[in-house]
């Protein structure tokens, strides 16, 4: 008898459709019973794992409960557990949006809170159940950082050692330990339960995959010499397209996707995932990871700020050619604002930034040979690989936003620290909330505000100048924050944003402020 691994998880939702993602035990029909009606799909197999991912469509009202059946048991709602729902996106477009970043897999016991603070996507579950209507968002948005792949929780290392004792030993190394690492996240009782009832667009950052990843051809080279580098990238995006990917797609969008086409053949489709996870990473124009949405008079843009990167020395770019020429047809279509998903932030504190810019040039060989080597270890030891360090993206999308002379908002994590900053001219608006349960230790927290709002303020200026570095299209500043608290944030559109910690048995606001 099939069992439900994981799930379900209510993904794409629009104002007349729905999309219910699940993980199996065997191979099954998965049926999802809602108002009278039957939605069925047959699973999908790959590397022995099968999924399902089930449309519900032709919608004209909100549904109160869902069950789900694998051929003919229940498995859906957990008994003593509150029933699943169904919001369907407002005529009107989108009220709320929640989003954060940044989620250690670590359990939930009181050794761990001490470590890791309170899960806050756990709390944020608990203030929904108890929560009124109005409170409720209509999409969740997962800003990368989702699983921690190089940085595996205790139970994760226990099965990693239950299976081998090859390298990496304290990183994952294949598909079987990323579906592992995935069902550790995301089947804590509550989680699951948020997860099956709040709709939810994901995209991914480094730790997805591995930390630093794609920051410089230096680094991709390194990796490409490391024995265990392929086979782990290649489980990396594959497992990321079935586990985030997927569910982010409109069914429209899925019915033309020739590798789902491919996999719903039947058979075991391991080595089709496997080929197209690896040609995505050699050849990034192969596939967009990027998507956008309509939320009524707001479009949603969530963009890859990994794997289309363009490396090459002298001529980085945050997106290639072909990402950025999509990215202009997207920001150009009708919309009052626009919210833009971003792992990385586009603003970060202005000396940050200048530093960055510095670091950019001395690894493209501004100094001289010597500074160039050492930049680049730099560059991968702090992290400089933001917008900032790679300033023709930076300098491109600012004069993109700047012309529209509309609402952006740009939403990003990565940092470990929340904050918001605003454009000196023109209503663009950098929200950052970060992180959701991986919290800096009280030592990196004073670091890094000593370095990133003090030091980097009065010696990156003198830096960038040094190096001969233009300044940048248009200031900003941060008018809130930082807080290092685990935290969650909502945007109430079309104007208020507002930032919440645990406390306990829900969340409690951190600050808010009205974007203007």
């Amino acid at each position: 008898m099939p069992a439900l691994v994981m799930g379900p998880m209510l993904r794409y939702v629009d104002s007349v459709s729905a999309s219910i993602w699940v993980e199996t035990g065997e191979p099954c029909t998965v049926t999802v019973e809602a108002d009278g009606r039957s939605y069925r799909s047959p699973t999908f197999t790959v590397h022995g794992h099968h999924y399902a991912i089930v449309d519900l469509v032709e919608l004209s009202q909100d549904i109160g409960s869902y069950s789900v059946r694998l051929d003919e048991e229940q498995v859906w709602p957990l008994a003593g557990r509150p029933p699943s729902r169904i919001r369907l996106l407002p005529a009107a477009g989108a009220r709320r949006l929640a989003f954060g970043s940044c989620r250690a897999n670590v359990p939930h016991d009181a050794a761990h809170v001490l470590t890791h603070g309170a899960d806050v996507l756990r709390s944020y579950g608990d203030h929904l159940g108890a929560a009124e209507d109005a409170e409720w968002p209509d999409l969740l948005l997962l800003i990368g950082d989702q699983v921690y792949a190089d940085n595996p929780a205790p139970e994760m290392l226990e099965f990693i050692r239950s299976r081998r004792s090859t390298e990496p030993q304290k990183e994952i190394a294949d598909y079987e330990e990323y579906a592992e690492l995935y069902r550790q996240a995301w089947t804590d009782p509550k989680i699951r339960w948020l997860l099956s009832t709040v709709p939810t667009a994901m995209i991914f950052d480094d730790h997805d995959v591995r930390d630093d990843w794609n920051t410089s051809q230096p680094w991709r080279e390194q990796m490409a010499a490391t024995p265990w580098w392929q086979r782990r990238v290649v489980a990396g995006l594959g497992s990321y397209w079935v586990y985030q990917h997927l569910g982010n797609l409109s069914p429209a969008e899925r019915a033309e996707d020739p590798l789902l086409r491919e996999l719903m053949e039947g058979g075991d489709g391991g080595a089709a995932l496997d080929a197209f996870a690896e040609k995505a990473d050699a050849e990034p124009s192969s596939n967009r990871w990027s998507y956008a949405r309509d939320l009524g008079s707001t479009r949603l843009i969530m963009v890859d700020t990994r794997c289309a990167r363009q490396l090459t020395p002298g001529d980085r770019r945050m997106l290639d050619a072909e990402e950025w020429a999509w990215l202009e047809e997207q920001v150009a279509a009708p919309a009052e604002r626009l919210v833009i998903g971003s792992s990385i932030p586009f603003l970060l504190p202005e000396g940050v930034h200048a530093v960055q810019n510095w670091n950019e040039a001395l690894c493209d060989g501004r100094w001289g040979g010597l500074a160039r080597r050492w930049s680049e270890k730099l560059r991968q030891a702090i992290d400089l690989e933001h917008w900032a360090a790679f300033r023709r993206s930076f300098d491109d999308l600012a004069g993109l936003l700047m012309r529209l002379g509309k609402p952006v908002l740009i939403l990003s994590g990565d940092v470990h620290f929340s904050y918001l900053a605003r454009a000196r001219t023109g209503p663009v608006f950098q929200i950052v909330c970060s992180p959701i349960r991986n919290p800096l230790s009280r030592l990196l927290r004073w670091a890094n505000v000593f370095t990133q709002f003090r030091v980097a303020t009065l010696v990156g200026g003198l830096l960038a100048r040094l190096a001969g570095i233009p300044r940048p299209p248009f200031r900003w500043r941060v008018t809130r924050g930082p807080w290092f608290q685990n935290a969650v944030a909502t945007l109430t559109l079309p104007d208020e944003v507002a930032w919440y910690e645990s406390d306990g048995d829900g969340v409690r606001p951190i600050d808010s402020a009205r974007l203007r």
